[in-house]
Order: C-alpha cells, then sequence, then structure tokens
C-alpha cells in the first residue's frame, strides 16, 4: 500500500497492477488492503488443503496433467481406433491443455480449446474428460454436461440406386466392380467387406457370416439371387478380394472419392453403402431387429440414424381391413358385456 496526493493504492506484487483503494483514511485502506490480500489467499489455501488431503490417496495428484490422461486414455485403445486416437489428440487446439495440471482446470480452460478446435476436437475432449472421471483424477466435472457445446456433424446420406449404377458403369477394374456390387447388396462397412473370405460363404444357407472388425460384433447376413450370383464369380479359396483387401482403409477411400469427383458425384463415401441398406430395409418392410443383426448394431439409436431417410409407404387402413375380410376376421360388437365378448372370442 502507498500514498499518491493523499489517496492510498495498492500494487499486485505478482501483477505489478496498481489501482486506487479509493479513501484517504489510513485505517480504511489498511482493512481494505487485508481484505483483497484475504480474497488473494483464501482460494489458495483451499486449494492447498484439497491437494493434501487428495495426494494421501494418490500421491501423483499434484503432477499429473492433461498429457498423461490423454495417453493413458489412447493406451486402452486398438487397431483403428488407436490410430484415431492418436492423430485427434494432436490436435494444436489442446496445446495450452496438454501441460496443464489437472487438478487446477477450470471451465475456461475447456471452452477456450473448444473455440480453438473443430468437431472433433469437441468429442476427443468429451472421451478424454470422462476417462480422467472414471479414474477420479478429478473429484468433479470441469465442464457440466450441460454447458459442452453441442457438436455439429456434417450431414451424412445414402448412395442411391442410380449413383451406384453409375459409378459401376465407370469402374474398369473387376475387382473394384465387384467389391462395389457386394457393398451394396451386404451393407457391410468397407473394411469387413474387403476382408471377407471365400471360407465366409454358407452356400448350403445361403448365409454370409463375418465378425465385425470395429466392434467384434457377428453378422450373419442372407444373401438373394443376385449376391449370390456375384459371389460365385469370386475366388473360392482365401480373401474375396485379394488386392483390395491389403490396401489400407484410406486408400480405399480415396479410389471411391476419385470415383465420385471423376462423375461429379458429391456427399457420399464408401460408408454411405450402410445408409443406402439400412433405408432399403426400413422401406421394404424388413424389421428393425433384423436389419440391426444384418449390420451389427447393437444400438437401435444408431440403426435408426442410418434409416432415418428411409421413404416407407403406409397402407391405407382399407387394405387392413379387406386383409381382415380375407383372413376371416369377425370383430365383435363393442356393445357386448365383457363376459359375453370373452366367451364369443373363445368361440
Amino acid at each position: 500500500m502507498f500514498r499518491r496526493q493523499e489517496v492510498f493504492w495498492c500494487q499486485d506484487n505478482e501483477t505489478r497492477k496498481q489501482e486506487s483503494l479509493g479513501t484517504k483514511d489510513r485505517q480504511v485502506a489498511e482493512r481494505i488492503l487485508n481484505a483483497k490480500n484475504e480474497a488473494q489467499q483464501q482460494p489458495i489455501i483451499n486449494l492447498q488443503i484439497a491437494r493434501a488431503y487428495l495426494q494421501a490417496g494418490d500421491p501423483a495428484v499434484a503432477t499429473r496433467n492433461w498429457r498423461l490422461v490423454m495417453e493413458e486414455a489412447t493406451k486402452l485403445k486398438h487397431g483403428a481406433t488407436h490410430a484415431r486416437y492418436v492423430a485427434a489428440i494432436r490436435d494444436h487446439a489442446f496445446d495450452d491443455l496438454r501441460d496443464r495440471p489437472v487438478l487446477e482446470t477450470r471451465p475456461e480452460h475447456f471452452l477456450r480449446v473448444l473455440e480453438m478446435g473443430t468437431v472433433s476436437t469437441n468429442v476427443f475432449l468429451r472421451r478424454i474428460h470422462n476417462f480422467a472421471l472414471d479414474m477420479n483424477w478429478i473429484p468433479w466435472p470441469v465442464l457440466p454436461k450441460r454447458r459442452w457445446p453441442v457438436p455439429s456433424f456434417k450431414e451424412k446420406r445414402a448412395i442411391t440406386l442410380a449413383e451406384h449404377e453409375t459409378i459401376m458403369a465407370r469402374e474398369p477394374n473387376p475387382e473394384w466392380k465387384a467389391y462395389f456390387a457386394l457393398l451394396w447388396h451386404a451393407g457391410g462397412s468397407q473394411t469387413d467387406v474387403a476382408q471377407l473370405r471365400a471360407e465366409d460363404v454358407d452356400w448350403q444357407a445361403h448365409v454370409l457370416a463375418y465378425q465385425r472388425k470395429k466392434t467384434g460384433t457377428s453378422c450373419f447376413l442372407s444373401f438373394g439371387n443376385k449376391a449370390e450370383e456375384l459371389l460365385r464369380q469370386l475366388p473360392t479359396a482365401g480373401p474375396l478380394f485379394p488386392r483390395i483387401a491389403q490396401l489400407h482403409e484410406k486408400h480405399r477411400a480415396k479410389h471411391f472419392r476419385r470415383r465420385c469427383l471423376g462423375l461429379g458425384i458429391a456427399g457420399i463415401s464408401l460408408h454411405s453403402y450402410r445408409y443406402a441398406w439400412a433405408e432399403r430395409a426400413k422401406s421394404a418392410g424388413m424389421p428393425e431387429r433384423f436389419a440391426m443383426e444384418n449390420l451389427g448394431h447393437n444400438s437401435k439409436a444408431v440403426h435408426r440414424s442410418y434409416a432415418r431417410r428411409a421413404k416407407v409407404i403406409i397402407p391405407a387402413l382399407e387394405a387392413y381391413e379387406e386383409g381382415n375380410s380375407a383372413n376371416n376376421v369377425i370383430a365383435l360388437p363393442e356393445a357386448l358385456p365383457q363376459g359375453r365378448r370373452a366367451r364369443a372370442k373363445e368361440a
């Protein structure tokens, strides 16, 4: 505290910022100064006390930063998921957060990362945050669930029959052509279909059985005459697509994208074949549980998001009434008492 033109001022010893205390009375100025010091020291004291308690059960709580959390979360992933995590945590939006102690992280730190990042940043920051919560490395959420910005994903759509036929007509390579055709019939992911083997085809039951690489879910797809005709043309032993199976998924995606760009087709990818299969199944009236089994979906919400754009024609009420008449279904009068209705139904 110091005096300037009879008015007392104070200075922050850390930031060197000076401000007026707004009084000429020394006693009043000292009380204001003491209040400022206590307000500054109390949060620090509380944090020191919290650290002391937490260190009793977790000695690394004082030194653990978000870089360590990211590394530990990535270690538990395998295959393509591990590669996605490694690529995601390299995002420059995380640079200000990596070396920050987990226990000293405030909501504004997360908000700054979300402002600088993309949709992927939002998704993976949630996962890393939830991982730290599950491991009890933070006592409470840094950012409340309701305050997370809703990620805005790009619109995804299914490939149409006309687009599929156009791509097939343009593709000169027989193996790629058969690959696109089987994607249309099977609706599998690009990696699962590319790595199918001749041993996965049960010719007696007309079933294509395989295990999804992403989730490990078993898929059993009954195929019809068109798919059978296609499968008969593929190798009878080993991989059905020997060259395509050896390619990385990004190279398969690039090949398909080049075909689409050459034809002026936009907004689709190899994954659009799964959307197309789900929409075709819904439009044809296939029960949802059968469609989920064929696509390897364990979640109804996921499956419905795939088939949300399907055009379903609902039969008219007259069609149901005519169907009931054809099946000799007799509607009981509502005026009959409950007991007589039950006896009439049994009769």
